[in-house]
This record gives C-alpha cells, structure tokens and sequence, in this order.
C-alpha cells in the first residue's frame, strides 16, 4: 500500500528537501499527498456552508433572534465571516508557504481548523455573548482553513508531473466544489439533532488529517527564506476587510432605505478600503520581497487564469443563496414542504449540482492534461452562461426533474472550467512562487464570492422592492390583517424577508409578528401561515429579481469564457536544465522579466 511505504520511508534526506526533488519519495507517495490534500479541502469547503443551513438551530441553541434588527451583526458575520477571513489571509499564508514551508503551513493549517472546530461545539455560554463567541471561532477556525486552501494546491504541484497535474487538482477541486453542496445537507441532518454536532463532525476529520500530514506529508520543494512584508500585509488586509465589509453591510437596510448602499459607513469603508489597496499596490512594486508578487502577472498564462476564475466566481458565488431561497421560499412550501424542514430539503434538492462536479472535475482534469486548460476552460464557462439562461426560463413552480437536469448540466459546465483553470494557473508558475500564486488565485476567487452575494442580493432586493410593497399590503388585508400592521409589514426591507426564507422560518409570522397573527379569525390564520400564501405572494417580484440577477451572471460567465481564451496555447514552466526545456536562454526566474519557457511544440504565453 502506498501509504504504508510512506510510512516505512521515513523523512526524505536532506538533499531532496534542499532541491526540491521528488525522486527520493517513496513509491505513491503522490497519491498519498492527494488523498491528504483533498480531505483538507473537502473539510475546510463543508465548514464554509454547514452553518448556512444550521443557523436556526444554532441561534435556538444560543438563545438569539438573528432577525431582530439589532442582531443582524450576528447573522451577516455568521454568513460571511469564515469566506471574509480566507479571502484575505490566502496570500500571506501562500507567502508564508514559500518561505517556511508548504507542508509545515498546511499541517499547521489542519491542526488550528481542529482545534477551533472543537472549541465552536464546546460553547457554554449563551446570548449576545455566545454570539461573539461563536464568531470569533469561527474566524480562528476560517485561519486554519485559509491554511489549507492557500498551499494544497501548490503542494500538489510540487509532487505531480505536468501531464497528471489536471487529474489531481480536478479531484482536489471537485471535492472543494461539492464540499459547499455536501455541507448543506450535513447541516441539515446534524443540526435539528443538535447544533454542536455541526462543528463537532469536523474534529475527527481534522485529527486524522493532522496527525496523516505530520506523519507522511514531506517537503518536496526548497525553502526561499524571506523577510515578511509587513507593510504589504497590513495595507492589504486592512483594505481588504474595509471592502467586505462595505459589502456585507450594504446589503441591510439603512433608514427608510431598503439597503445600506446609502450608508455612510458603508461608503467610508468601501472609500478607504480601495485607498488601502491602492496603497498596497504601491508597496508591493517597490519593496524588494513583496507578498503580492505582481511580476507574476506577467506570465499570460497566469494573469488570464486568475482573472477568469475571478469572474467566474462572481458568476457563481450569489447563485447557491439565490437557489437556497427559491427552493425554501417557493418551492418546496408550494410542495406540501413545512418551513421548519426546508433548510434540509432544499440541500438534498442541489445533490444533482454536486454529481456534476464530482463526474467532471476529476474527467476535465484528465484531458486538460493532454489537450491544455482553454478549449474546456473557455468551454465550462460558455456552458455555465448557457446553464443560468436556462435556470432564468424556468417557472418559479418548476417541474423538479427538469430543474435537476439543469443544476446537473450547471455543475458538469462548472467544473469543466474550474479544474482545468487551476492546472493552468499552477502549471504557469515557478516552483518557488507556487503558494503566492496559489494564494492570489484563491484570494480573488474568494473575494470575488463575497461581492457576488452583494451584487446577487442588490439585483434581487432592486427587483422585489418595486412590487412586493403592494402585493404584500393588499394580501394581508384581504386576510384581515389590521391595516397599521400590514402596512408596517409591507415597509420591511425584502432583505429581512428573504432571510427569514433563508433561515426557514415562517415569513408571514415574521413580517406581521406572532402576537398580532394570534389575533386574527382561525381561518385567516390558517390561510396566512398556509403553504401557498406566501409563494403565491412573492413568486412574480421573485422571478423579477431572479432574473435580474442571472442576467449578471450570464454577463460574468462570457466574460469569463473571454479571459479564458486569452490565456493562449498550452503553457507549463520549466526550470533550467530540465530535459523537456525548449531551446533558448534559462528563464530570470528572479525578476520574471522571462518567466519561464514553453515545452516544446506547445505555445508560448
């Protein structure tokens, strides 16, 4: 077995740790390290989304009503906290990586990710001060995954050659792609048991992962001892976290307006969080060891993958709280589903989304090894464009079969491009850039996530707030609603109202309040908290939304495609001396002002 031959082989001399060799490792020892890598990933992208569909049960648990408005801090910061802090620390740590280690940084990465997830399942406390807690957890937990997420890429690279490194980061992507999916309906099955049980699932996993990586991970790629760029670190941080916080917030509702793009927190935020990055900029093409490495952009292969999976991720990020809602909110209550139950059902209605990452991430990787990232890059994103067209001419009440299809084509295209960029971006970079690069290319994917969400979220709010005032103000008092209160519940943000679907609370009792609900005639009651009244009330300010929305992500996904294309023929960096080098003068690796040579036959960046 191979792992027992990784085992028996103790550490790999001190010669190959010194060059980076992979020819002493032990036989499969590739295998080893993607099994290893892929669990990571699989653990970290579960964590990123289990708590979406468990936030009703953990705010029982911890006593708190994340729809009063003065708990919404708790809600956004449940939602957006772990994606905001591995956004903004995947570069550092792939820096970090370069310097000290990718496999060090990863095993550190795996055991912070444990040792958090246990201390979120062991809360005692309660209230708005459980609430802080559970946060701050959770952004320590989001440093251990930023660990992960920004060196298993590069570790894998290091370890495969350039004709398997599509396979092995298509199944290391696939499981990052379907980790979201799966980790809804984990959620969904773990937290009505008991909420702890979300965290908790993951502490196993992590031991496992922790003391594999110590025991068979090993260096494979030199150290490049480094000063840290602090001022780099700083400006981009802070800068970054301004913007997402902007983001997150500009989403409320603000005074009488119906969101928060008016407030002047969010427009200082956002003001002084681009300054910070204009400022990072600058740092980074001036000091002589920067954590940004913005030479790398100029490998074509490279700056073309990145900006591709940036849009690409902005095309995508809105879409899985967008199908959340529809199904929680429409759908499945139109279906004889009770509010109470559509967080888990609506988890196992996306299963289909995640059967097509997981049949083309590993497939697509295959044959971008032999054939080259652009025609399935280009391809995946062509594709998905088609696939939201699609979603866009579904009725709100769809027949499931043929929304399963859709969401099972959407997942194919998605991952078609997803695996095949990835190898693209990490076959373009020098060995001792791989975790900057990678990290880079993480960084703006995930962050590409967050202001997704935002756009996802403005379009569809912008969509409700021109008809469901009035429809909801006329339905309620067709059902005897006082006109002070239905008029009351008409003026609500459709940003509360959209959480309260999303969370799988009742909407209705949410709007009018439990007390004024119990007031009304049975039969009102009964018809106002039915099934169907609500779906019924916001199915067409819904599809206006919706739409809107997709339409966004249709434009992004062919942009996307464009930035794909761009990225040339097959490219793959070679060090000097290699066999398979072309002819021509070594690459300045330093500088980057050559950035690598071509394999022979194939094109040039």
């Amino acid at each position: 077995m191979a792992l027992a031959d990784v085992l028996r082989s103790g550490r790999v001399d001190r010669s190959a740790r010194l060059t980076g060799s992979t020819e002493l490792l032990p036989p499969g020892y590739k295998w080893v390290a993607l099994f290893v890598s892929t669990l990571g990933m699989l653990m970290a992208t579960i964590d990123g989304s289990i708590v979406l569909i468990s936030l009703p049960d953990i705010f029982r648990g911890i006593g708190i009503d994340p729809l009063e408005p003065g708990n919404t801090f708790y809600l956004l910061w449940m939602i957006l906290g772990f994606l905001v802090v591995t956004s903004v620390l995947v570069v550092s740590l792939g820096r970090v990586g370069d310097i000290y280690g990718r496999v060090r940084t990863y095993n550190l990465g795996f055991a912070v990710f444990t040792v958090f997830s246990l201390l979120l399942s062991i809360t005692w406390m309660t209230g708005h001060t459980a609430g802080i807690w559970l946060i701050t957890m959770r952004i320590f937990q989001g440093v251990g995954a930023a660990m992960l997420m920004a060196n298993a890429a590069a570790i894998l690279t290091d370890v495969f050659p350039s004709d398997q490194r599509g396979m092995a980061l298509g199944v290391n992507q696939a499981a990052a792609f379907s980790g979201t999916f799966v980790g809804l309906v984990l959620g969904g099955l773990l937290a009505p048991v008991n909420w702890r049980l979300v965290f908790l699932v993951s502490v196993p996993v992590g031991v496992v992962g922790t003391v594999l990586g110590y025991l068979v991970l090993r260096e494979t790629s030199p150290r490049h001892p480094a000063r840290i760029d602090w001022a780099g670190n700083a400006t981009f941080a802070v800068g970054l976290v301004l913007v997402m916080v902007g983001i997150t917030y500009g989403i409320e509702p603000y005074g009488h307006h119906v969101m928060g793009w008016t407030n002047p927190l969010v427009l200082g935020s956002l003001a002084v969080g681009v300054v910070l990055l204009a400022a990072f900029c600058v740092i980074e093409a001036r000091v002589d060891e920067p954590m940004f490495r913005l030479q790398l952009f100029k490998i074509r292969a490279f700056t073309s993958g990145v900006l591709a999976s940036f849009l690409a991720a902005l095309s995508r990020g809105g879409l899985m709280f967008m199908l959340i809602i529809w199904l929680q909110g429409i759908w499945l209550p139109l279906h004889g589903y009770a509010f109470a139950v559509t967080p888990l059902w609506a988890g196992i209605a996306m299963l289909p989304l995640t059967l097509g990452f997981l049949v083309a991430g590993p497939a697509s990787g295959i044959l971008s090894d032999r054939f080259g990232a652009r025609p399935f890059a280009t391809g995946g994103m062509l594709g998905t464009a088609v696939c939201f067209a699609l979603l866009e001419l579904l009725p709100v009440d769809f027949p499931y079969p043929v929304f399963a299809v859709v969401l099972l084509l959407t997942g194919l295209c998605m991952a078609s491009f997803g695996s095949p960029n990835r190898a693209g971006v990490m076959n373009s970079l020098p060995p001792q850039h791989r975790g900057a690069g990678s990290g880079m290319n993480t960084t703006f994917q995930n962050s590409a996530q967050v202001l997704s969400i935002g756009v996802f979220f403005t379009l569809m709010v912008a969509g409700l707030a021109a008809t469901l005032p009035a429809a909801l103000l006329h339905g309620l008092v067709a059902h005897d609603v006082p006109p002070d209160i239905a008029q009351r519940a008409a003026h609500l943000s459709p940003v509360s109202t959209l959480f309260a679907a999303f969370l799988g609370y009742d909407p209705v009792e949410h709007l009018i309040g439990a007390h004024a609900l119990a007031q009304l005639p049975a039969a009102q009651r009964a018809a106002l908290t039915g099934r169907s009244f609500f779906p019924g009330l916001i199915g067409a300010p819904f599809r206006a939304g919706l739409h809107a929305a997709f339409d966004f992500a249709i434009v992004a996904s062919l942009l996307a495609a464009w930035a794909s294309w761009l990225r040339g023929g097959r490219y793959v960096y070679v060090e000097p001396g290699e066999a398979e080098i072309a002819a021509g003068p070594p690459p300045d690796v330093a500088s980057l002002s050559t950035v690598g040579t071509p394999r022979s036959g194939e094109g040039a960046p």
